[in-house]
């Protein structure tokens, strides 16, 4: 173990950066859930709530590759400060407009500078772990975003009751200024990259890798696939889930918030237990690509299984939230996975940039699958389309799996970036 592990010094910084994604994922469902009154108050077709679902990402990536960069350079405390204050103020337009003009814009800059939230998130966790000790924090990072759907489901629909769906921008405004405070106040860089290579004790390579190696690389690349799958998943659950509750199985505004708020119920625990198997295989000894690679790839292909399920039974409203909520809970063991088995690849002077990159990819699923959706809506009356849209979804989940069994392998992928770059040209000395 790295001397610069500090266990409850990294859990407290993990536990933060759990709460800055819980408060990232609730500005990102809040359209989802207010998306049935937004629609009726404007006049909306689902093809234009799309556009405006959809907007959140039109920079998302760009922003996330120059914040991974960024991160390569800029303490990653000041940068997730940063993009802290830009989001929390990017809430506060939609509350006072009408204009659908401006509702794009502020979902916009809200997804700039959410963009680099979570790879730079996950960045400054691993400065605080080390290798086999990061699964598990960046689960519960991730299971702070769910932890965040779980709250807006059960606080936005009461909200929106009592005081107009607008008033919920206002109150995450001030919930994001909020953890800027206690950012501001606890949070701190970690070491544990530094201090590592110091002593040679890791096997990650050490020296900088030409990113043209590293973005062919097999295991990088699979992972690439595999996030763009399950953001898909994501998306489409934070844009169009809360209209499926209501429109297509036919609950009640507050009842599909109860009933969203149980599918989280069921994702938190199974999220945060299916990364604790795979760290605990890990710690026995089983290899990276078993632990790691083959064990997300088998998720991915279960929750496509059960979202594809959708159309083969004749299920009741409620099972079909349970199996959605299953399914919602097995896919996103990417993101614990994934950006682990980029860190056992990537030099910690680089891990920043391509983890941007990752997340980037994966996000622009999160421009597609809202627009897919609501196409798929708009061609198809009743619940259907919704189930359609899901079964889609279902069906790229099976394809990302596929691709990760057949060529994720971090051990050889690690190997291979190590040694020397034979197509690397000496410059002559000036």
């Amino acid at each position: 173990m790295s001397e610069s592990f500090q266990r409850g010094k990294a859990w407290s910084i993990a536990v933060l950066l759990a709460v800055f994604m819980l408060v990232n994922f609730v500005d990102k469902i809040v359209v989802g859930l207010v998306a049935v009154p937004m629609m009726t108050d404007l006049h909306l077709s689902p093809v234009e709530y799309g556009v405006i679902a959809g907007s959140f990402f039109w920079l998302f990536s760009i922003c996330g590759i120059l914040g991974g960069f960024l991160a390569n350079r800029i303490k990653a405390k000041w940068l997730l400060l940063g993009m802290a204050v830009l989001w929390s103020a990017a809430q506060l337009p939609i509350m006072f407009s009408s204009s659908v003009a401006v509702f794009i814009i502020a979902r916009v800059v809200l997804g700039m500078s959410e963009g680099p939230a979570w790879p730079v998130g996950v960045h400054a966790c691993y400065k605080w772990f080390p290798d086999d000790k990061r699964n598990l924090p960046v689960s519960v990072m991730a299971q702070g975003s769910a932890s965040g759907l779980l709250i807006a489901a059960l606080t936005i629909p009461h909200i929106t009751a009592h005081w107009g769906w607008r008033a919920n921008f206002m109150v995450l405004g001030v919930i994001g200024i909020v953890w800027c405070v206690l950012w501001l106040l606890f949070g701190a860089e970690g070491s544990i990259d530094d201090k590592a290579s110091a002593h040679h004790d890791v096997s990650v390579p050490q020296h900088r890798v030409r990113y043209a190696r590293l973005l062919t690389d097999r295991t990088v690349l699979s992972n690439f696939v595999m996030y763009f799958v399950a953001y898909w998943g994501l998306s489409l659950a934070l844009t169009w889930l809360p209209a499926f509750l209501e429109k297509g199985l036919g609950y009640s505004n507050i009842a599909a918030g109860h009933m969203y708020a149980l599918a989280v119920l069921v994702t938190v625990p199974l999220g945060i237990g299916l990364s604790w198997w795979s760290q605990r295989l890990l710690t026995k000894g089983v290899s990276s690509r078993t632990a790691r690679a083959v064990f997300a790839s088998i998720c991915l292909i279960i929750a496509g299984l059960l979202y594809c399920a959708l159309l083969v039974f004749n299920l009741s409203a409620f099972q079909k939230v349970i199996l959605m909520a299953v399914a919602g809970g097995t896919s996103p063991i990417m993101y614990s996975l994934g950006p682990a088995m980029i860190g056992e690849v990537t030099p910690a002077s680089q891990r920043g940039a391509i983890l941007a990159i990752e997340n980037s990819i994966g996000a622009f699923a999160g421009v597609l699958a809202p627009l897919a959706a609501g196409k798929l809506v708009e061609m198809t009356a009743g619940p259907i389309g919704y189930e359609h849209a899901f079964v889609l979804s279902g069906v790229l989940l099976i394809c990302g799996g596929l691709v990760g069994l057949l060529w994720m392998n971090p051990e050889k992928s690690a190997q291979r970036l190590s040694a020397p770059d034979v197509s690397a040209r000496v410059q002559p000395a000036v």
